[in-house]
């Protein structure tokens, strides 16, 4: 009885169905979600400062909590220039308006900007020249992190939003010499913090927002992980809890949302 196929053929036909098996694995399984450790500082009622450190996925709504300033920052205190990493919950604040508001809450993580997530997204700094902005503005070179927000409007948005007065991400300002994109191979430290009501604050001589998820929070993130967001910040109980933004947003339709 004759062999209808040459063991050389067979062995082929067995090498590319495992290959079309293992292809069909990688199409049809879903990347694992990718976890980070936020650590994060809290001003308790009592007056006490609790740390703690938080396991949770490193989605772009959890990260942009974290992720504004870098090392270093100097943010304009009560008592003159602090670093950012030197701030504490119960430490005060200038705000754009020229009153004193408390730090109530500091978060702080550890990312590599340049390497790809398990979205292959990558999450990029922002470097700033001394005197971008106009003389000391900023005062010395400023490395952002990719959740900041500045008060001002890019010459290329402006046809939306005239003369308003608009937070936009750091990014939008980029143009290659002057304000550059920036992807560290090494770990970087950022921070953010929370006052008791959205505000501006002078960091490094730019006015820079302090954190607030967004008029659009609600839409943004789902049920499931909402409790494990707001984990995240002993002085809210709820996303309503963070209050008003104090200026519109420019992008993810809040300029509509918050004017509406």
């Amino acid at each position: 009885m004759p062999i209808p196929h040459s063991f050389s053929r067979a062995a082929r036909n067995a090498y590319e169905t495992t290959a079309l098996l293992r292809d069909g694995q990688k199409r049809t399984t879903k990347p694992k979600a990718q976890l980070r450790r936020y650590e994060v500082s809290a001003l308790m009622p009592n007056g006490d400062v609790a740390q703690t450190r938080h396991i949770a996925p490193a989605l772009p709504m959890f990260e942009d909590a974290f992720c504004a300033f870098t090392r270093g920052s100097l943010v304009e205190t009560a008592q003159g220039p602090m670093a950012i990493e030197d701030l504490l919950p119960g430490d005060t604040v200038q705000t754009q308006d020229g009153s004193s508001e408390t730090v109530l809450w500091k978060g702080s993580v550890t990312l590599i900007p340049g390497r790809a997530d398990s979205r292959g997204c990558t999450r990029p700094l922002t470097r700033i020249m001394a005197d971008t902005f106009g003389m000391q503005k900023p005062m010395s070179g400023v490395i952002a992190g990719p959740a900041a927000r500045i008060l001002g409007t890019p010459a290329h948005l402006r046809h939306l939003y005239g003369d308003e007065q608009v937070l936009t991400p750091v990014n939008e300002f980029q143009d290659g010499m002057s304000v550059i994109e920036t992807l560290p191979p090494t770990p970087i430290e950022l921070f953010h913090i929370c006052l008791k009501r959205h505000s501006v604050i002078n960091v490094d001589g730019l006015q820079f927002e302090t954190y607030h998820p967004g008029v659009n929070a609600v839409r943004m993130i789902s049920h499931s992980l909402r409790s494990i967001y707001l984990n995240l910040f002993a002085h809210v109980d709820s996303l309503n809890d963070f209050g008003p933004l104090i200026l519109p947003r420019a992008g993810d339709g809040e300029i509509n949302a918050i004017t509406a």
